[in-house]
């Protein structure tokens, strides 16, 4: 069964909203750990808009699954890493003007750059990931920086209006990830993924984990974090 990563980010987008305390993230990473998550996924910014840097150190004592910081590929949020020693980093692209994360990090067009931060993280003894497109050439090139895992972006999947979209999508995705374990990197996939189209991609062996946030978060406005983070659960078995 894939293990689930929940991403509290939205917690923080809320709290942010008033410039407050509440909602408290740290309590919501405590319970999507007791509705039996696998893991808590945070993106420090480099705006802080959202979680920001005393969540983090605080998460970082305070969880017992695992620990993923999403984050851009700088020497800066490096050195944070390595203070901090998240269970993985997933490296991701970052535009200021963005709602949210819009696609993969391009690594082949930033090889050296990618690889430098990877081998920082390396000697600090902690995994990397890398958020790609579902692209073959962009496989090849994080296993060429020594990623050990790839993240696959399922933004256009999820976007997709006509079923013909979504099954080049999901054929793209499939490919990607058989390539990925191929070449020994484990893959995770994440971005727009939700209650309804989640199902069509449990049918990938290769994919161990989903990073879901966005639609969970929502979901607990309604029905509670518990039931939201369960359900998902349920849908994964």
């Amino acid at each position: 069964m894939p293990r689930l990563g929940v991403n509290i980010d939205h917690v923080a987008t809320l709290r942010q909203a008033r410039g407050g305390t509440d909602p408290d993230p740290l309590t919501a990473s405590v319970l999507v750990e007791l509705a039996g998550a696998d893991g808590i996924v945070v993106h420090l910014r480099e705006d802080r808009r959202h979680i920001q840097d005393r969540d983090l150190r605080l998460l970082r004592e305070l969880i017992r699954t695992k620990l993923d910081l999403e984050m851009a590929a700088t020497e800066t949020m490096a050195q944070i890493a390595l203070s901090i020693k998240p269970d993985m980093v997933t490296l991701v692209p970052e535009q200021r003007q963005e709602l949210t994360t819009e696609g993969g990090l391009d690594v082949a067009g930033h090889k050296d750059r990618i690889q430098q931060i990877v081998a920082m993280l390396h000697d600090g003894g902690i995994p990397v990931s890398l958020f790609i497109e579902p692209d073959l050439a962009q496989v090849k090139a994080s296993h060429r920086v020594s990623a050990d895992f790839v993240e696959l972006h399922t933004g256009r999947y999820a976007n997709a209006k006509r079923s013909k979209e979504a099954d080049a999508e999901v054929e793209a995705i499939t490919q990607a990830a058989k390539l990925s374990y191929k070449l020994g990197m484990g893959v995770n996939a994440g971005h727009g993924l939700d209650y309804r189209n989640i199902s069509r991609l449990l049918h990938i062996p290769e994919i161990v984990e989903y990073n879901i946030g966005h639609s969970i978060i929502a979901r607990a406005v309604l029905v509670g974090l518990d039931q939201a983070v369960r359900e998902m659960k349920a849908l994964l078995r």
